[in-house]
């Protein structure tokens, strides 16, 4: 995999808060390469280091993208949700942003059966179905639609296990990843200084409680899988 260059600056990290982690009596020691210093109680992330593993992890995606493999982004802490949903959105990636629905990955078939039944419903709803319906079957399957869509709508289109899943906040989303490590799935995790490194195929050392700090990583992820997908348009 050749490496390449990103623009990643190490005052635009600061400025977003990359490198703020947790409280010292919350940290995991098998982060401690990856730590500073300690500061009003915290622990400070090495932003060089940060910047390293940032610019593997812009390497990995870039190389994917422009091979056509396809990602799945999963951050449902509310500091998440909508940075999540928008970098998917324009990096064309597949997304989980509001809640992991046990098995979804390692019980495919039954995500598979529910999203048949979500775009079962779309459709009926588009064509007007619903209006055609007794008024309490119709609300009912208004919410049921509301509910899929809460939980399925940014995984609509995934017509099979993603190739690479990209983890925001190795805590809130622990059952994500002991899915993707069942089924061998390459990870990229976001991991804060209480976080255990050693899970994730590629890590990056940041802050994973901060809206700034989310959107900045995401947002160099974003600039590498567009990158990849536009050379694969340029060189088929």
């Amino acid at each position: 995999m050749a490496k390449r260059y990103w623009n990643i600056i190490l005052e635009e990290m600061l400025e977003a808060r990359v490198h703020l982690g947790h409280a010292t009596r919350k940290w995991n020691p098998k982060m401690d390469p990856y730590i500073s210093s300690k500061r009003k109680g915290i622990h400070i992330t090495n932003l060089t280091r940060t910047a390293r593993f940032l610019s593997e992890a812009c390497d990995l995606v870039f190389d994917a993208a422009s091979r056509g493999k396809q990602f799945l982004i999963v951050g449902t802490q509310n500091k998440a949700a909508d940075s999540v949903a928008r970098a998917s959105i324009e990096a064309r990636c597949h997304y989980v942003n509001k809640k992991w629905l046990g098995g979804m990955l390692t019980n495919w078939s039954t995500t598979e059966t529910r999203l048949h039944k979500f775009r079962d419903l779309r459709i009926q709803q588009k064509m007007g179905g619903f209006n055609r319906l007794p008024e309490r079957d119709a609300t009912m399957l208004k919410r049921q639609l509301a509910r899929l869509q809460t939980y399925l709508g940014g995984i609509q289109y995934m017509t099979g296990l993603p190739d690479i899943v990209i983890i925001v906040d190795q805590h809130k989303e622990y059952t994500a990843l002991r899915e993707c490590i069942t089924l061998g799935i390459p990870t990229i995790g976001l991991i804060d200084t209480n976080g255990d490194p050693t899970l994730s195929d590629i890590f990056i050392p940041a802050n994973d409680d901060a809206r700034s700090s989310i959107r900045f990583i995401l947002n160099n992820l974003v600039v590498a899988i567009c990158e990849g997908r536009s050379s694969s348009i340029r060189n088929p």
